[in-house]
């Protein structure tokens, strides 16, 4: 039964570190605290962690790898992650609140989330029991090769603000699987569900030092990448934030995994089911209030229906209810901050200015919640020369860009430096084929908008990131390759030849 919630229900909870299994505090003896985007009333407060506590905890994670945590077998991390997923059903009420009041996220979509994340716990614990190398037994009489994976070591994991959560599961229990230790930065603006996740480890049984905590802001990221115990890291976050984190990773050689940013198009054909790809563009622009890196911000219609496309598109951007996130009935809550209030206002600005009509929106709502609450807002006539339509807003801002021929719509949703997804609508199942060919993009959607399933990689291509989260091959990203040549029967041949040995 779901609960309902008011102001007086929302109270203060500090919450410390996770490190070597145990809560810890910052050296430093320093605090910060979280105030709800949507309702301005302090939420939460962690310990300020920095270098220092990095330290202690990527020291814990490598005796945790070494004391045996990489040679466990599947069968018994398949347990402990499966015991996991089940915590995070039991808790789900307590991890969706937090996260609604933190991220300023509709109640709803919290609960859909954390139901989202028990499943993608579950689905690592099977693949926990599923790692398997390669046999070679070809290469001649005296030879037998194997190819093994084995645990990369201590991974670094830096997590955005978005969806906390989701994204922290969309990677540690895939490290796990592998037989990996962790060190997690959650956002200083959204660490309460990492925190609590950190927990439900603990209670299921896993060893002190497997996973730990570091709440605290960049520089706690800048000293996990740094760290020379580190030996990848994975980060989600903006495509600049990557981008330094890869410059500092490379210093020492270090793996990284990155999912960045995207600005992604949906094509909308003549063809297509008009009534469900005006729903899926709605959807895919204030899903989150916009901030999502899957974000369908980019509708290529065609022509011959763009001014009816966007006419209906407006129309139930209207009649969307956006307001307080604790309300079941709230489909859209508030922006996370002020600086990304600001953003999304700067590129309304420069929309404006640059000739886009705008069609909605554009402007804050006066709501008595909060400040931070934008109208859903809908260009039309935009041009792909603009800035919003080839940059990330992280905002509830959709832009409408007409198109004549396929080709030329292929080409639009092609001329941005990301690639992280795209889709296309149409009943012409020829011209879906072609356009799903030719899209250059991680995950290509058609006739539908961002449905994930934890068997399905995800990723991009260009400056939306590097490698693939989710899927079989998540464990791939957080494995190493050793291949063993063995020799069969005595060696006979020498390299440096003897009386009694014939010459290599």
């Amino acid at each position: 039964m779901s609960h309902s919630y008011t102001l007086d229900d929302i109270k203060p909870v500090y919450r410390p570190m996770v490190i070597d299994g145990a809560d810890a505090e910052a050296a430093s003896g320093e605090t910060f605290t979280r105030n709800s985007p949507a309702h301005e009333v302090e939420v939460g407060s962690y310990p300020l962690g920095d270098a220092v506590d990095v330290d202690r905890a990527v020291r814990a994670a490598r005796r945790a790898l070494d004391a045996g945590w990489r040679t466990t077998s599947g069968s018994h991390r398949a347990k402990l992650l499966h015991r996991v997923s089940e915590l995070i059903r039991r808790d789900a009420e307590q991890l969706a609140l937090a996260e609604t009041l933190e991220t300023g996220k509709p109640i709803t979509q919290s609960r859909a989330e954390v139901a989202s994340t028990a499943e993608l716990w579950e689905y690592a614990a099977t693949l926990a029991r599923a790692t398997h190398g390669d046999a070679h037994n070809g290469l001649g009489p005296d030879t037998l090769a194997l190819v093994v994976h084995e645990p990369l070591g201590v991974i670094g994991m830096i997590t955005p603000w978005n969806f906390p959560l989701l994204i922290v599961s969309q990677k540690l229990p895939f490290a796990l699987a592998a037989g990996n230790t962790a060190v997690i930065k959650p956002s200083e603006s959204t660490s309460a569900t990492t925190v609590m996740l950190a927990g439900l480890v603990r209670e299921a049984g896993f060893p002190d030092g497997v996973v730990n905590v570091v709440t605290g802001n960049r520089h706690v990221g800048s000293a996990i990448t740094a760290h020379p115990g580190i030996d990848m890291i994975s980060f989600t976050g903006s495509t600049g934030v990557g981008r330094t984190i890869a410059e500092i990773a490379g210093a020492d050689l270090k793996k990284v995994e990155l999912e960045l940013g995207g600005k992604n198009p949906q094509i909308v054909t003549p063809h297509a089911d008009f009534a469900a790809a005006v729903d899926a563009g709605v959807f895919g622009g204030y899903f989150n209030v916009g901030q999502c890196c899957n974000s369908g911000s980019r509708l290529i219609v065609h022509r011959s229906i763009a001014d009816e496309f966007a006419d209906a598109v407006t129309a139930r951007a209207k009649t969307m209810r956006v307001g307080d996130p604790l309300d079941a009935d709230t489909l859209v809550g508030s922006l996370v901050n002020d600086a990304q209030l600001a953003v999304v206002e700067r590129y309304v600005g420069e929309g404006r200015e640059a000739g886009a009509r705008l069609v909605t929106g554009g402007e804050r709502l006066q709501n008595a919640v909060g400040p931070r609450f934008f109208a859903p807002t809908v260009f039309a006539d935009v041009t792909q020369d603009m800035s919003i339509a080839k940059e990330e807003i992280f905002g509830p801002v959709l832009s409408i860009l007409p198109y004549d021929t396929l080709g030329e719509a292929v080409k639009i949703a092609n001329s941005t430096s990301f690639g992280l997804s795209a889709g296309i609508w149409s009943t012409n199942i020829e011209e879906a084929l072609v356009a799903a060919r030719d899209l250059r993009a991680g995950t290509i959607w058609v006739n539908r908008w961002m449905d994930g399933y934890p068997e399905l990689p995800f990723g991009g291509y260009g400056q939306s990131g590097i490698g693939r989260e989710l899927g079989r091959q998540a464990l791939a990203e957080f494995s190493e390759l050793k291949t063993i040549q063995l020799q069969v029967g005595p060696r006979t041949t020498r390299w440096v030849p003897t009386p009694d040995a014939p010459r290599a």
